[in-house]
């Protein structure tokens, strides 16, 4: 009997720390980051960040150097993306850390008038 408990402790044991982690904190609704979302820190937000929780810290040392992705961050510090999020948030309203939303995927050319391009390049310059 005694070991079964001690298998259940166990399997919920890795759920613990990433609620620590969070302070308990959720996602707030205004704060939608998307897995390609780039993150950079503000210059000078190492010396304000004194106070911040060990992964914080880990997150902003991480894009203090360049821009990251959401997804490039939580693959450095081996957290899952929520809680990477709720931390990215708790650094954006903190003042330390810029988003930038993902560059968007280029529109659909017109086929047609790049042929009608094409064509008048062939007639002007002969190929």
């Amino acid at each position: 009997m005694k070991d079964e408990s001690d298998h259940d402790l166990e399997l919920t044991s890795p759920l613990v720390p990433l609620f620590v982690i969070t302070n308990g904190r959720s996602l707030p609704p205004d704060h939608a980051y998307e897995r390609t979302t780039l993150v950079s820190a503000h210059e000078g937000a190492s010396a304000r960040a004194r106070t911040l929780s060990p992964e914080a810290r880990q997150v902003l040392d991480l894009v203090s150097d360049g821009f990251l992705s959401v997804a490039e961050v939580a693959a450095h510090t081996h957290l899952p993306l929520g809680v990477v999020r709720i931390l990215l948030a708790e650094l954006e309203e903190n003042g330390l850390v810029l988003t930038r939303k993902p560059v968007p995927r280029a529109e659909r050319v017109d086929r047609e008038l790049l042929n009608a391009v094409l064509d008048g390049l062939k007639a002007r310059f002969g190929a």
